[in-house]
């Protein structure tokens, strides 16, 4: 009888640790661990400063952003920062074409798990999905993903593109209840 009760004893003490193995903070610093290992299995730069507008970025140079943790940012195509009347190009009537709130953003992405072999989903064309994700910038209600707002505050302009690696509590609702964080791939367009 008394081995029973050990044994009963010895179970419940190893459910109760196991348990505590997947609590939000463990879950945290698995995170922490998994995108440190993707940036040094990568080889990527990080910088601690924002680039000026003009600077051209390193393929493998990624911006921490301040103010939130583990949120990477990579610039790979400015996109249009103002419009130049095609009929006569010479005139200097120029139109700033600066994103502002709420603008409706068009997206095509690729997402991937930080994993050596990474599962990715694609909605880079129509082929893999017929419309793209539309969202106005700035509203959360539209989209949850609280990165993506950030990426296109620092896009700054339509037909921009960029690589972000997006932790777990910045990304979609998905994301943030199986702590689970991504690299998107962004491309951006403003619908008219």
């Amino acid at each position: 009888m008394k081995k029973k009760i050990v044994y009963l004893l010895i179970a419940v003490v190893a459910a109760a640790t196991g348990c505590n193995n997947n609590t939000y903070s463990n879950l945290r610093d698995k995170e922490d661990k998994l995108i440190a290992n993707y940036i040094s299995r990568n080889g990527l730069t990080i910088v601690n400063e924002e680039p000026a507008e003009d600077h051209v970025w390193g393929e493998k140079e990624y911006y921490m952003v301040k103010g939130y943790d583990n949120f990477y940012f990579h610039l790979i195509s400015r996109g249009d920062s103002i419009y130049v009347d095609s009929i006569s190009p010479t005139r200097k009537d120029t139109v700033d074409l600066s994103i502002v709130l709420n603008d409706v953003i068009i997206t095509r992405y690729k997402r991937f798990s930080l994993t050596e072999d990474a599962d990715t989903l694609s909605y880079w064309t129509t082929l893999e999905q017929a419309y793209p994700y539309e969202f106005h910038y700035g509203n959360t209600s539209d989209c949850e993903c609280v990165a993506w707002h950030l990426a296109v505050q620092m896009m700054k302009y339509p037909d921009s593109q960029c690589e972000i690696i997006v932790p777990s509590k910045m990304g979609f609702s998905d994301e943030q209840s199986t702590v689970t964080p991504y690299v998107y791939i962004l491309k951006i367009k403003v619908k008219q």
